[in-house]
């Protein structure tokens, strides 16, 4: 269950989503960025996530996420941010100016390579951390033991290239700001049973993870 943590931190969140009307607490959203990737993949994966997080912890969150671009004021609405897809992902300068404002203050950004993303989604990054590198988030972060316990770290859900999977992050201030789910595909493990040939016990382990994203984004 969510600790109190959660409860206390709603009312000090530096975002504007805590003032908007809404019958939920938490509204995440979705990155729709340039490039020409698919953005918009996997359209099932975050309903899916939400409803598993609604049954699992006290955190209130809308049953389905918003659209954003970088570019939109609501951006700051949002405490948790999901980019994802297989293609090119490209961030314009001010796209990338306000990304960095929005991590900076407080925000969450997921980043899930549906298989194909990582080599532009490195060098755009570099965009919004120019001084910095992705680093795999250590077995022992909270980021793994938000909620469920990954003793291992994150786990392997979809076969892409074969390789093992890897939480990999980027930190301001010792608080992880962005956290790249690579050779993983936690978002193929969040869509409905049949959607992809992945068995029960790894659909289960992308969504007790996805979970922790959540817990861990709203409680730091």
């Amino acid at each position: 269950m969510v600790r109190l943590l959660f409860l206390l931190t709603l009312l000090v969140l530096p975002f504007d989503v805590l003032a908007q009307s809404s019958e939920y607490d938490v509204t995440i959203a979705r990155v729709k960025y340039g490039g020409g990737g698919d953005w918009y993949s996997g359209e099932e994966s975050l309903p899916t996530l939400l409803a598993f997080v609604r049954q699992n912890t006290l955190l209130d969150v809308a049953p389905s996420e918003d659209i954003v671009e970088l570019t939109s004021d609501k951006l700051f609405q949002y405490p948790y941010l999901y980019l994802n897809g297989h293609g090119t992902v490209r961030f314009t300068d001010r796209e990338a100016e306000r990304l960095r404002r929005y991590l900076l203050g407080g925000g969450f950004l997921h980043v899930n390579d549906d298989y194909g993303l990582d080599a532009t989604l490195r060098q755009e990054i570099k965009k919004v951390f120019p001084d910095q590198d992705f680093v795999r988030v250590p077995f022992d972060h909270p980021i793994y033991s938000a909620h469920f316990q990954f003793p291992n770290g994150l786990p392997k859900i979809h076969e892409h290239n074969g390789q093992p999977a890897e939480g990999l992050g980027l930190f301001h201030e010792g608080r992880l700001v962005v956290f790249y789910s690579y050779e993983s595909d936690l978002g193929d493990g969040w869509e409905p049973e049949g959607v992809h040939d992945n068995p029960p016990e790894k659909r289960q382990a992308a969504l007790r993870m996805g979970t922790n994203l959540l817990v861990y984004a709203m409680t730091n």
